[in-house]
């Protein structure tokens, strides 16, 4: 061990003794906590290994990847993005020299510098060093049980991409990359542990997600058909397939998850509740209405020899719910207390899940462009509705309160 390498832990105790012995004007001059101590000794650690093994291997040594990300990931928790992002940009260098093009040692490397990109908003780079990303992890992980979690996350990043508008009018190229993330990753569970796993739930759940968004986009200009070329433009036409068979798709997505519950807790009544409640959810959403209470009673029934069928019919219809039913899809923002809100609404959802009778009950001085909006998005949600004795009914005066400032 280096002589000049005092453990951190130490350092604190020591610096905490200094501190305490000085006067409380000095002690407050000196606005040092230990916490402040410890990041920048992690720091000088990282900076002393990596000099010490540059000293005995040269430049591109073989260790020294490994301490660049432990560099990285320190200068990150000090907010010092644009140093983290060279620090792991010289890791993924070196790595892919002495490992290869593409190996799975720069995963790290990569996920950490895509964060910092991600602090500082810059998405365009976040984006490309995912696509470099997701080219790794296809050429390093397979055969590998990470490689569905790698796939995943990837989805979830186009779906953030998605959110943050990178593709501009092509926004729906970011869904249909979606789509085939979660379809590449059953398929890895599905040839690894079985088409019944409960592991294949997630990128389940996040295909339903994503039939959702493909089913409710709006392509707004009929000029998007066709590109500067005048030649008609092939990502549209390959979208507006998936559309067209968005329902049939989450059908099917519906199916296997009930299937795969049903097998999984064959005895759990509320389980199959939920999947005929989500089936309802889907039917609904997409016009079909006489079906979606069809499925809304079939999950009624389910519920009916429980011995808590009423506080769980009650959970599921006792009032109505925004669809999709997914927090991260819904266009509303999460309501709040209304204490905590600067908005608070008023309105009626009749027994065919629509909004009626909508005002307003605060006098709150609020920008009105974006009152209006919310109050246009929530016109426009379709809602699950209230449900008793196996009947939609309508719920009237229901308040909810946000914070959109």
């Amino acid at each position: 061990m280096s002589i000049d390498y005092i453990p951190s832990l130490f350092m604190s105790v020591v610096l905490s003794a200094l501190l305490a012995a000085l006067p409380v004007k000095a002690q407050e001059q000196a606005d040092v906590s230990a916490e402040d101590v410890d990041k920048r000794l992690d720091e000088q650690s990282y900076q002393r290994a990596i000099a010490a093994i540059e000293s005995r291997g040269g430049a591109y040594a073989a260790g020294l990847s490994e301490s660049l990300l432990g560099l990285g990931l320190a200068l990150q928790r000090e907010g010092r993005h644009e140093e983290a992002i060279d620090a792991l940009k010289r890791g993924v260098h070196l790595t892919r020299i002495n490992e290869g093009l593409y190996c799975a040692q720069q995963i790290p490397l990569l996920q950490a510098e895509i964060d910092s990109h991600k602090a500082q908003r810059d998405y365009t780079e976040a984006d490309e060093r995912q696509n470099y990303l997701y080219r790794v992890q296809m050429n390093s992980l397979q055969n590998n049980e990470g490689l569905p979690q790698a796939l995943m996350a990837q989805a979830r990043w186009q779906f953030e991409a998605y959110q943050l508008g990178l593709e501009g009018s092509e926004r729906y190229a970011r869904l249909m990359n979606m789509w085939e993330l979660y379809r590449l990753a059953i398929s890895d569970i599905v040839d690894r542990e079985g088409d019944s796993s409960p592991s294949l739930l997630p990128p389940l759940l996040g295909m339903l997600q994503t039939q959702y968004l493909i089913s409710s986009y709006d392509v707004a200009s009929p000029n998007q058909s066709f590109g500067d070329d005048g030649r008609p433009n092939e990502t549209l036409m390959r979208f507006n397939k998936y559309r067209a068979k968005s329902y049939q798709q989450g059908n099917a997505v519906l199916g296997t998850l009930s299937d795969i519950e049903q097998e999984r807790a064959p005895e759990d009544a509320l389980s199959r509740a939920r999947s005929m409640v989500m089936l309802g959810d889907w039917r609904l959403w997409n016009g079909k209405t006489e079906s979606a209470f069809a499925a809304y009673q079939a999950a009624e029934t389910e519920l009916a020899e429980a011995d808590d069928a009423q506080t769980m019919s009650k959970m599921l219809f006792g009032e109505p719910v925004p669809l999709p039913d997914f927090e991260a899809v819904n266009t509303l923002p999460p309501a709040v207390k209304p204490e905590e809100a600067d908005i608070l609404l008023s309105f009626n959802v009749s027994e065919r899940g629509r909004v009626r009778e909508l005002e307003r009950l605060d006098e709150n001085d609020i920008d009105e462009r974006r009152a209006s909006r919310l109050m246009r998005q929530l016109r426009n949600t379709m809602f699950r509705p209230r449900i008793e004795a196996g009947q939609p009914v309508e719920a009237e005066h229901i308040v909810k309160a946000f914070d959109i400032q």
